[in-house]
Order: C-alpha cells, then sequence, then structure tokens
C-alpha cells in the first residue's frame, strides 16, 4: 500500500513536472512572439544568460547582451550578419553566445539579416563602423562571400562562421598562412582525400558515388560536390551528380531524383552493395532526409553534415564531416582571442576541425544491413544505438581544452 508521504512525494514531483512544462510552453510562446521569430531561433538555454531582444519596428534586427553586464556597458560590440533562416545558424549562434558566456566575456551581439541585400548589407557595416563595434561574425558561405566582395579591407576584422572551404572559394591563397587582412576564416568542410578515404573504408569496393547536392548552393558545389566527384572519378569511382535545382521544390525533386539514381547505380551494381549517397552541406536537401531515405532502397546515406545522424529513423546512416557545433566554437574562440589581442586577425590561419566530427545510427546500419568498421564507433562523437537512442553524444571537451 502506498503511504501518505509517498503520494505527498508522487504529487510534488507531477506539481513540479507540470510547472517545468507550463515554463517551457510559456517561454517557447513568448519567441514565437518575437518580432525575429522567422529566420532567429537559438538554443533554450541561451536565456538563462543572455537578454535577447527584438525591435517591432525592425523585424530583421536582434539585440543580444548578456544578463551579468546589465549595469556596465558591454566591452565589445560584435555584428552577426544573417543572408536568411537555417537551422544550421540557429546551432552555430547558440554555441557562439555560450562559449562567451563561458570564458565571461563582456560582450553584446546585434544580429542583422540582410537578405543577401546589398543596400542592407552595406547600411549594417556603417551602422557597426558608426558605433564603435570591434568584430563581425558573417553566418554563412552567402554573407561571408558577400562581406568579402563588399569589405574586404575594412576596418572592423571579420570571422566567418558556418561557411564552406575559402580556399577552394578563391578567398584565401592556401591553408598555411593568414589572410593578412581583416578577414579570418573557418571552413566547414573536411579535406576531400580524407572524406573519400572514409568512404572507402566502409565500402572498400566503392563503384557508384551519388553526390545530393543543391545547384543553386554554389559553394556546397564548388567546395563539395565537385571535389569529391573529382577525386572519385580518378579512383575509379562513377560519381552520379544528383542535383537539386530548385531548393523550393526540393522534396518533389528528390522524389523523382533518387529512384532515378538508383537505376543508374544496379547497372553497374545489381545488388546496391557497392554504391554509396553522399548529402552535401545544402540546407535544401538535408533538410529531406526523410525523402531521401523512403528512396534510396539498401544503399547507405552518408552525410557530410554530422547533425543529419540523429534519433530515429530519419537519419543519415553514417555522418563524416565537421558538425556546427565544432566550427561554432572554433569561431567563436577564433573571435574572442581577437577581441582580446591574443591573436591579429590577419595571422590566424583557416581554422579546420581534425580529425572529422563522425557520427553513426546503427538503427539505420540494421535497417539496410549494412556493418560499420569498428574504428569509426572508436572516433564517432555521436552514437544512436539499434533502437534509435542516442547513447554517445559529444562533450564539451573542446571547451575544456581552450
Amino acid at each position: 500500500m502506498t503511504s501518505r508521504r509517498g503520494i505527498l512525494r508522487i504529487d510534488l514531483r507531477l506539481w513540479l513536472l507540470a510547472a517545468l512544462t507550463m515554463l517551457a510552453l510559456a517561454r517557447a510562446a513568448a519567441a514565437a512572439d518575437q518580432p525575429f521569430s522567422k529566420w532567429f531561433r537559438y538554443g533554450a538555454d541561451v536565456e538563462l544568460a543572455w537578454d535577447v531582444r527584438g525591435d517591432p519596428a525592425n523585424p530583421l534586427q536582434v539585440v543580444i547582451r548578456s544578463k551579468d553586464a546589465k549595469d556596465s556597458a558591454p566591452a565589445y560590440r560584435i555584428l552577426v550578419l544573417y543572408p536568411r533562416a537555417s537551422s544550421a545558424y540557429d546551432t552555430e549562434i547558440t554555441r557562439i553566445l555560450r562559449v562567451f558566456d563561458d570564458k565571461e566575456v563582456n560582450a553584446e551581439f546585434t544580429i542583422i539579416n540582410f537578405e543577401i541585400k546589398d543596400d542592407a548589407g552595406k547600411a549594417a557595416i556603417r551602422y557597426a563602423e558608426n558605433n564603435k563595434f570591434n568584430l563581425i561574425y558573417t553566418m554563412g558561405s552567402e554573407s561571408t562571400a558577400w562581406i568579402y566582395d563588399n569589405y574586404f579591407g575594412g576596418a572592423l576584422p571579420v570571422v566567418s562562421v558556418c561557411s564552406k572551404d575559402p580556399v577552394q572559394l578563391g578567398q584565401m591563397k592556401d591553408y598555411e598562412h593568414g589572410s593578412g587582412t581583416n578577414f579570418a576564416y573557418t571552413s566547414l568542410n573536411v579535406q576531400v582525400e580524407v572524406q573519400l578515404s572514409y568512404l572507402m573504408d566502409m565500402a572498400p569496393d566503392l563503384k557508384n558515388l551519388a553526390i545530393l547536392v543543391d545547384s543553386k548552393n554554389v559553394s556546397a558545389v564548388k567546395t563539395q560536390a565537385e571535389p569529391i566527384a573529382d577525386a572519385a572519378r580518378k579512383g575509379g569511382i562513377q560519381p552520379i551528380m544528383a542535383a537539386v535545382q530548385d531548393p523550393k521544390r526540393a522534396r518533389e525533386e528528390l522524389a523523382q531524383i533518387v529512384p532515378n539514381v538508383i537505376r543508374t547505380m544496379r547497372k553497374s551494381d545489381p545488388d546496391l552493395s557497392k554504391s554509396v549517397f553522399l548529402i552535401t552541406g545544402s540546407t535544401s536537401v538535408f533538410g529531406e532526409i526523410a525523402t531521401i531515405n523512403k528512396y534510396a532502397d539498401r544503399v547507405p546515406v552518408v552525410s557530410m553534415i554530422p547533425e543529419i545522424v540523429t534519433t530515429g529513423s530519419d537519419t543519415a546512416l553514417l555522418g563524416i564531416g565537421v558538425s556546427f557545433e565544432s566550427n561554432a566554437q572554433l569561431a567563436a574562440i577564433y573571435g574572442i582571442d581577437i577581441l582580446s589581442g591574443k591573436a591579429k586577425v590577419g595571422d590566424l590561419k583557416v581554422g579546420v576541425v581534425s580529425p572529422p566530427d563522425i557520427a553513426i545510427s546503427f538503427l539505420k546500419a540494421r535497417q539496410i544491413g549494412k556493418r560499420i568498421p569498428f574504428h569509426f564507433f572508436e572516433g564517432a562523437s555521436s552514437v544512436y544505438d539499434v533502437n534509435g537512442r542516442a547513447v554517445r553524444t559529444p562533450v564539451r571537451a573542446a571547451e575544456a581544452k581552450n
């Protein structure tokens, strides 16, 4: 028989759970009411340390200030240029804010969505210069390319975030030297040779590599799709460029593209045991992982974006690349080092995460009958078991090192 004390404990727990649920719902509702909610989102814990404010008169701007700095002026003012909404940017800005908070850096962030419009971008830069900002973060390859064309050699230091490889895009000469200018870069890319070596470890007799990419995503095409296609071809592997033409119709297009690719694969690989789908860092493509899986048959789906490996069935088998978390961690440290005077922006080499982040779904492996090499498991930062549950997730080791 349950005692009265036991009943009271149960009631208290239920009350606490209900209160926490109501608080979470209230915060979610408040965030949804913010004028910037259509393009700017962040992790739930951000508001514990940061005050996030929008302006109904200017829904494309957000100001974020440390709650610990309410009674003092921020030591540093930082502009973050967004080109549009993206779940990748949500992850990146959340991590940057966490690192700045952990490092106890007194800063104020002004995030502006300039929608890749020249007038809006130039106005944002003038605003930053006139108000004595200390640093600019460019969020995404589109923002980085725009500011490279419009602010190269400018007065304020610039650090790229969530951007593709600057060397392959012609923004940097090499990986061994800094830019010598007001730019410092981080890269979302893993070297092509490294990416291909992992694929060959997984499928030693690989014959077909289908590369899923958004044809409108120039940075993904130039730095991911085309380089790995060239490397595959040189290695005797048939690359199949499977490109979405209209990102707004990605789901409909992929429902046709993937079955067509399967038919092509079967010509040289009848049982599909020597073929792989590779997803590039194209939001319109990796956002349709469920559609890709639906038509991929038993062909392994591997992503250059580790975050596409997740709980449940709507996941890639493997993720081999640079996670948004790792990239943001590095970009945050670059920014802090520049602000503190520890590093000069022009001296910083391209920030490349090595070795790559690896994520594995054993649920997906079981579904398609694929064995995963043990050394993948040893080096994986994220592992999901045969039931799709997370059994290993990234720890904040990088923060401890810094």
